[in-house]
């Protein structure tokens, strides 16, 4: 979005992987999985697509008030969906964060996209302290922790909660639905949205 053409590619190469693993997430057998699947998809694309460097293409005025309409209109969809689980108002915030970056983008002159002064400080700061949260407590839920029952050696060890196939009693249905996937892919994207807003 701002910086050198090389950190440009390499943040819209992670978030189309990453909205591409979230398409085939979509498949999931499990309600949830495929709901939350489908709006992470557009953010990932979206990201994407805001994350081409400037250098290479220059969208047109219109393009940025018609991200804050989708990103707003997924917003409203996850604080609804919020009703029904906690982990949706991550999605909201992801979702205020794009039109944030969509109206900053759209407000400021076209000298600020090259040198990253479009936006409102203490607002940049919420959400980089936000997402920088996110990402630490998102990596480590992703290492793997293995308890030894009655500290003892020989002890029979069981994995922690959410730890892969067998966990809870639980067997995973296929590799869509690992939750450590999931939380590798939402992962991905907060550190590509924390490399976009840095520069604001």
């Amino acid at each position: 979005m701002h910086g050198p053409a090389s950190s440009g590619w390499l943040l819209v190469a992670l978030c189309t992987a990453t909205g591409v693993y979230c398409l085939l997430r979509m498949r999931s057998r499990v309600e949830e999985q495929r709901s939350a699947a489908g709006g992470e998809a557009l953010m990932g694309f979206g990201m994407a697509a805001m994350a081409v460097p400037a250098a290479v293409f220059t969208p047109p005025a219109w393009v940025w008030p018609g991200y804050a309409v989708v990103f707003g209109a997924a917003g409203l969809r996850a604080l609804w969906a919020a009703r029904s689980g906690r982990h949706h108002l991550h999605h909201l915030v992801g979702a205020a964060a794009m039109v944030y970056m969509a109206v900053a983008m759209a407000g400021s002159p076209a000298h600020a996209h090259a040198h990253g002064t479009s936006g409102t400080p203490v607002l940049t700061g919420a959400l980089l302290l936000y997402f920088t949260g996110y990402v630490l407590l998102s990596g480590v839920r992703l290492i793997p922790v293995v308890a030894v029952a009655g500290g003892g050696a020989g002890g029979a060890t069981v994995p922690a909660p959410g730890g892969g196939p067998g966990a809870g009693g639980r067997v995973a249905s296929g590799w869509g639905d690992r939750p450590e996937l999931a939380r590798a892919c939402r992962l991905s994207m907060a550190i590509g949205m924390l490399a976009m807003l840095l520069p604001l």
